[in-house]
């Protein structure tokens, strides 16, 4: 069997190039034969014509054995061919040699010149065996015909001369065989060897090194594919990285607050519950850090849903002016306790958009969230929005450390936490943006160290959505 595409290739080219050559060979060989007899059949015949019409012309009259002697002294010293005079028995009365052999000729040939046309036959000497080319005319008394003219030459040489072409043919044709499977293998290798690199990448990828890449040696198909193997490579080294950032953090966000409520706990226990104040402390710790694990666990359920694509939205008919005004009530009593201003610079008109009430509040109170989280006492956090065309811009906007230059194109990935040590899961912008771009919206982050960030939310107004 078979094994392999290069062995493949290079079998089937060669049998295809053996074809083609085979073919060629014979049709080559026929046009030689065919050349090379017809060339001196049509001669031999033109002389033999020519000759008997002679001979019928200017011996009229004369009998079939003065007629054999007459043609037998003018026959040329230089003629090749063997002359015979045959009477209507098919009977050799005189030939070229001037022998009266006696011989009985019947081959077509013959059999034609005595219907009175000329006769042609290709074929073998009965006695001899020797292969001959032979042509033969009628001769006439008045207008009966009398006897046969016979030109015979032997057809040996033609068939030495076509044979030798035919061998230097076979010549060229197997060098041209070996020409061609050399072609075949260099042809192959280029087909198959990159093939063999993928297969290759391939391997070490399912050994689980997705650094791995396939050169791309073409631009062909195989190049294409080795673009999108390195495509899916890249991609799937992404999703591991992803995993692992995912393990990594929630490992290190679940481990605090764990530790906190187990350590507390334990506390609890062990002082019986005696100490009012340390057990009203570590209660507010324990419920503290139980909310920061329900929210953790809210945003791996919605980073789930969105990796999975089944994030669905109910919307409605909504104005945000009152999600924002809702906000303003909800963060006042941090703004109080941490000393922040927040300001609320809402439109006098409704500001009318599509959406979904609770994932548009959970943008918004994330966002806030970030802002008081980042924002010194003394500082301020002003919410605005302001409708323009068919289009509403929403901007929070604070006071607070600012991110740094190198952290702020990455501040939207998934897990990204950045430098600052009061960062969280990393999966709070990233999953603000794409609520955000399921509203049709674009969602914006700018900032500077030391002046505060402000991150921009830009929605379609009501009469966009059809």
């Amino acid at each position: 069997m078979m094994k392999g595409i290069r062995t493949r290739l290079v079998v089937y080219f060669g049998l295809i190039l053996l074809l083609i050559v085979l073919l060629l060979e014979g049709l080559f060989y026929w046009a030689v034969h065919s050349y090379y007899f017809g060339t001196a059949t049509e001669a031999l015949v033109t002389r033999t014509t020519t000759f008997t019409n002679f001979i019928n012309k200017y011996t009229t009259s004369y009998s079939l054995k003065d007629k054999a002697r007459y043609i037998l002294e003018n026959v040329s010293n230089q003629e090749y061919a063997k002359v015979e005079v045959l009477d209507i028995d098919g009977k050799v009365i005189l030939n070229s040699y001037g022998f009266q052999t006696g011989e009985i000729i019947n081959t077509p040939d013959v059999a034609e010149a005595m219907k009175g046309e000329t006769g042609l036959h290709i074929g073998r000497n009965p006695k001899t065996k020797e292969r001959i080319i032979a042509v033969s005319n009628p001769l006439l008394y008045s207008t009966e015909y009398i006897g046969v003219l016979r030109y015979t030459i032997s057809a040996e040489p033609l068939y030495n001369a076509v044979n030798r072409i035919a061998l230097y043919g076979a010549g060229v044709g197997t060098g041209v065989v070996i020409l061609a499977f050399a072609l075949s293998l260099l042809i192959a290798k280029r087909i198959v060897d990159p093939i063999k690199d993928l297969t290759k990448a391939a391997t070490q990828m399912a050994k689980g090194n997705f650094t791995t890449r396939a050169p791309k040696r073409f631009d062909d198909e195989v190049g294409t594919l080795a673009d999108a193997f390195n495509y899916m490579a890249t991609e799937i080294g992404k999703n591991e990285k992803l995993k692992n950032d995912f393990i990594s953090t929630v490992s290190h966000e679940l481990r605090t607050p764990l530790t906190s409520i187990k350590g507390w706990g334990e506390t609890l226990i062990s002082g019986g519950l005696e100490e009012p104040e340390e057990t009203m402390l570590g209660l507010e710790v324990i419920s503290k850090e139980t909310d920061r694990l329900i929210g953790l666990v809210e945003e791996l359920l919605d980073f789930s849903k969105f990796q999975s694509g089944e994030m669905k939205l109910s919307q409605e008919r909504m104005d945000i002016r009152e999600v924002l005004d809702d906000l303003h009530l909800q963060f006042a009593i941090r703004s109080q306790e941490k000393q922040v201003e927040l300001h609320l610079v809402l439109p006098s008109s409704p500001v009318l958009v599509m959406g979904d009430p609770n994932r548009m509040k959970q943008v918004f109170v994330n966002l806030l969230d970030n802002a008081f989280k980042f924002t010194p006492q003394g500082g301020s956090i002003t919410v605005s929005a302001e409708a323009s065309g068919d289009r509403v811009t929403i901007t929070v906007t604070d006071t607070g450390e600012g991110i740094n230059a190198e952290d702020l194109p990455h501040v939207t990935g998934k897990f990204y936490k950045g430098r600052s040590k009061l960062s969280g899961s990393g999966l709070g912008l990233a999953i603000c943006k794409e609520i955000i771009q399921l509203h049709a919206g674009k969602f914006q982050v700018n900032s500077s160290v030391g002046q505060g960030t402000s991150i921009t939310v830009d929605l379609p107004l009501d009469q966009d959505i059809k």
